[in-house]
């Protein structure tokens, strides 16, 4: 038995997520049936970590096991011959020790948050970005980001839904950048809750209105009270950027 870690690009775009899904096509589902017809085997291909429907990834991480060892190279290139018809690659795959779980192993998470922000709409980068056609501060929204670094409660971040243990996360990185009319929200932490980064660039898009400043996002966290914080942005913007082990 083999063990190969996988580095996987895709457009969200059509999918129900990274998870393999009964109410619609994940991306785990077409390396799957990639892997089956690449050599017969019915594999799990297990993810460093879920991905929305719509949401994007430039580094997610995965490891598959298969019964007969391969050169890494022919099974990146076997999968990606059978992904043709799916916006879904693999950048790279390498043999791996036993012992390495694309998840478990994971040490830090890194997402990027795309906001095109200009007052004409998108046309190639619908789906791919959040429109915002008004003005945006990025200069103050990273000042009020920087308020959500370290440990805290994000309760007022956290989804309705979600399954996470606890609201305790820690966030080692977010910071805010222009790039001309692009404006991109970095963050990197060991695990997130579910929506958590849509959730907190929603809440800094309202100081980036100047509607809200850096002390109102830390009263919204104190709350702890998601309908203390602001929207939830789309998921056209968001980027699975990177996996550090």
């Amino acid at each position: 038995m083999a063990r190969y870690k996988l580095l996987i690009e895709y457009d969200g775009r059509g999918f129900v997520g990274w998870q393999r899904q009964e109410n619609g096509f994940g991306v785990q589902q077409a390396i799957e049936e990639a892997i089956e017809k690449f050599c017969g085997e019915k594999t799990i291909v297990f993810g460093a970590g879920r991905t929305d429907s719509g949401v994007h990834a430039l580094g997610q991480v995965a490891h598959i096991n298969l019964s007969k060892e391969t050169k890494a190279d022919t099974v990146r290139d076997a999968l990606n011959f059978h992904l043709k018809a799916v916006p879904v690659v693999v950048l790279e795959a390498t043999e791996v020790k036993d012992g390495f779980d694309a998840r478990l192993s994971a040490r830090d998470r890194a997402y990027e948050y795309r906001i095109t922000n200009r007052r004409a709409p998108l046309t190639v980068g619908q789906g791919l970005s959040w429109w915002v056609p008004v003005p945006l501060d990025a200069e103050a929204m990273d000042a009020a980001a920087k308020v959500l670094i370290g440990k805290h409660d994000f309760t007022t971040f956290r989804a309705a839904y979600c399954q996470a243990l606890s609201p305790v996360k820690t966030l080692d990185m977010l910071r805010v950048s222009r790039d001309g009319e692009t404006i991109k929200v970095e963050t990197r932490a060991r695990s997130y809750m579910h929506h958590q980064v849509r959730n907190i660039v929603g809440t800094l898009k309202l100081v980036g209105e100047g509607k809200w400043t850096a002390a109102d996002v830390k009263a919204a966290l104190d709350k702890k009270d998601r309908a203390a914080a602001g929207p939830t942005a789309p998921a056209a913007g968001l980027y699975f950027v990177e996996v550090l082990y």
